[in-house]
């Protein structure tokens, strides 16, 4: 049993899932849950050059799949440089790229490798799971399509969602947001939003300098939580640790639990006692 934030029972570990999972450049949003032994994580990364860097940060904390999620068929891999984070499935566009300064850099193609893929609901290995994030380069729409049993009991989902695509084929913000709506989820925040220059123009010699043109986001995508009833108790406590450890929505974990008390499963006060721990932590 974990307490989380010292009030609620947590009476299994939560199943983290990350799709592309190298750790390029940020932090996750699920790594407090491992520092503190409240998740698992299951990371998929087909890019073996990420590998060592996911084992010397997670060690035996995490179960590693080297396997390409998608739909199950053989496709044409893109490898573009490891640090580019660009290597996809998807055949990257010439049109979008030459359109942001540095991008046919980024997306310059060293090699086209032929590879199998594998839905998501087709790895008995992996359990059910609580929270999703994925971020693979224009692939996420096909793998989710491919993964509704997995993701049956799913809570949460971090998407990396694109407002101009920079790969062939790719679904834009629009198709993920409808997808995402029609199986029960409400887009919940923003964690960024990335916007880039459009080229040749460039801003005090430094072509990182953004201008106004939209380029990409995460966004996280929560079950709605206006249908609070439709969640077992279990899934309530998983949904409060993931508000308050994950998302920093402390309004939103406080709603959760307030379903609790309503079931009888927490007393009365525990939005009180919630408050007063947010204090105690300084948050």
């Amino acid at each position: 049993m974990v307490k989380v934030f010292d009030l609620v029972e947590l009476g299994e570990s939560l199943n983290l899932m990350d799709v592309g999972a190298a750790a390029i450049s940020e932090v996750p949003i699920y790594r407090s849950l491992i520092d503190l032994h409240m998740g698992k994580l299951h990371a998929f990364e087909g890019d073996r050059r990420q590998i060592a860097g996911l084992v010397s940060t997670y060690g035996d904390q995490v179960s590693i799949f080297s396997d390409f999620l998608f739909d199950g068929t053989e496709r044409d891999l893109y490898v573009a440089g490891a640090a580019t984070g660009m290597t996809s499935l998807l055949r990257p566009s010439d049109r979008a790229l030459k359109f942001f300064n540095g991008f046919e850099q980024f997306g310059e193609v060293r090699a086209v490798e032929r590879v199998k893929t594998r839905r998501l609901d087709d790895i008995p290995e992996l359990p059910l799971l609580d929270f999703v994030k994925l971020d693979i380069q224009g692939a996420e729409l096909t793998v989710l399509k491919n993964g509704v049993t997995k993701l049956r009991d799913c809570l949460a989902v971090q998407l990396e969602v694109s407002f101009v695509c920079l790969y062939e084929n790719q679904p834009p913000f629009g198709e993920l947001d409808l997808w995402m709506r029609s199986q029960g989820y409400l887009p919940h925040c923003f964690l960024d939003v990335k916007r880039w220059s459009i080229a040749p123009t460039i801003f005090d010699g430094n072509f990182r300098i953004p201008g106004n043109q939209l380029l990409e986001s995460d966004i996280v995508y929560i079950r709605n939580p206006l249908a609070l009833e439709e969640l077992s108790s279990l899934q309530l406590a998983k949904f409060a640790a993931l508000s308050h450890y994950c998302f920093k929505s402390s309004d939103l974990c406080v709603h959760v639990l307030l379903e609790l008390v309503r079931r009888g499963e927490l007393d009365g006060k525990v939005q009180e006692d919630y408050y007063n721990f947010l204090r105690r932590e300084g948050i």
